[in-house]
């Protein structure tokens, strides 16, 4: 076993040990700084025009960062508040009562969404954990704590949010119900706001990807004050089309055409494939409104002849499939498709891909909200954001 003579150090995890001495001390300074400010004084100084209050000495404190356990001196002060009464001091960096990071509760919370249960989740975590605590009852307020979470993220306004797009799409998740796996659709709402973030506004499970379902949802977007939408981007489900005319009649419905080309490849002879993927790109990839009109001209003529079952299955999208046109050129990339939804749909599939399914439905929902909040999915801007204000003059 080797030895660094000049750190003293050795053995296995000699480095994580020295990087949580390190990061002790780091999170020692920080809150005594905010304890600093709070009192308005520095340490052991007698005087001070605003001082507040005094310390009271330090308790120690176990804290689990994402390099495993670590314990603090936790500074302890009283403080005089506003009606001149004395309180103890409590930071604000470490809440009372925390024995975790949030990265580390987040993480906790991943696997055992996943179906893991709270023997296992120790032993996967063991390197992590380090020996604190974890037991079922503190796993069971984290889930608590996150569905309370969720439930008011859930029902939160959206009228600030300015949403001028929307990009909306079911999922087929495997989860557990009694001893069968079945799947189970889930409806996922994007919305694009008016500075071209896009948010994730309203995922809900359902017993059936129908227009009911759909209307259910988009009314709770209504009722949570979304406004009317410019434009709305679907797969080509017809319970959604017709779900999104009921509630806004105005809005402009966008087909993905994606989703068109895989139902015309499906259509067409094996042969045929490859010329049909082709005409149809250079079709929906043209670069002005006036090329894209005539290449979708000659595409209808030239697979009318070449195969009917191709031709009808173009034609049943109708304008839908080219709305994308009416709005500026520097978004069509953007608008063309589903695919915002398809990459949240792809890391979601990516966290969950070594298991055979969720452990219940409450975990579909669970698990896709703690990745967002944790920032493990992110979503970039629109292409073409700059030009919002320009989309909703054209589109009225």
């Amino acid at each position: 076993m080797e030895t660094d003579s000049r750190s003293g150090w050795q053995g296995k995890g000699a480095l994580e040990e020295l990087m949580r001495e390190r990061i002790r001390a780091t999170i020692e300074t920080i809150v005594d700084e905010e304890l600093e400010g709070a009192l308005g004084a520095a340490r052991s100084r007698r005087v001070g025009l605003v001082r507040v209050g005094y310390r009271r000495g330090k308790r120690p404190r176990t804290l689990t960062t994402s390099l495993g356990a670590t314990t603090i001196a936790m500074p302890r002060a009283r403080v005089e508040s506003a009606d001149g009464r004395r309180r103890e001091w409590h930071s604000r960096v470490i809440p009372r009562y925390q024995r975790r990071t949030e990265r580390v509760d987040e993480a906790i919370l991943g696997v055992y969404l996943s179906g893991t249960n709270t023997r296992r989740l120790r032993g996967a975590l063991a390197p992590l954990l380090r020996g604190a605590p974890l037991s079922k009852d503190a796993v069971s307020r984290l889930v608590g704590r996150l569905r309370e979470d969720f439930a008011a993220w859930a029902k939160r306004d959206l009228g600030e949010l300015k949403v001028r797009y929307l990009f909306l799409d079911g999922w087929y998740p495997r989860v557990r119900i009694g001893k069968k796996r079945v799947r189970v659709p889930v409806l996922v709402t994007l919305g694009v706001c008016a500075n071209g973030r896009r948010v994730v506004l309203d995922p809900r499970l359902a017993g059936a990807e129908s227009e009911q379902a759909w209307l259910d949802a988009v009314r709770s977007l209504a009722a949570r004050n979304l406004g009317a939408p410019l434009l709305a981007v679907i797969d080509g489900n017809p319970g959604l089309a017709a779900a999104l005319k009921v509630q806004w009649p105005k809005l402009a419905i966008q087909r993905c055409t994606n989703h068109k080309l895989w139902n015309l490849l499906a259509k067409a002879p094996a042969h045929l494939r490859e010329e049909l993927a082709e005409d149809y790109r250079r079709m929906i990839y043209a670069t002005s409104r006036e090329a894209v009109e005539k290449a979708r001209g000659a595409f209808l003529r030239k697979w009318k002849l070449r195969c009917n079952a191709v031709s009808a299955s173009f034609e049943e999208a109708g304008d839908e499939l080219f709305t994308f046109i009416a709005f500026p050129l520097s978004q069509w990339k953007a608008l063309r498709t589903t695919n915002a939804l398809e990459r949240i749909n792809e890391e979601f599939r990516r966290r969950t891909k070594t298991q055979a399914s969720l452990p219940n439905e409450e975990a579909v929902l669970f698990l896709l909200f703690g990745l967002l909040r944790s920032g493990q999915i992110t979503l970039r801007r629109l292409v073409g954001w700059h030009d919002l204000t320009t989309s909703q003059v054209e589109a009225a």
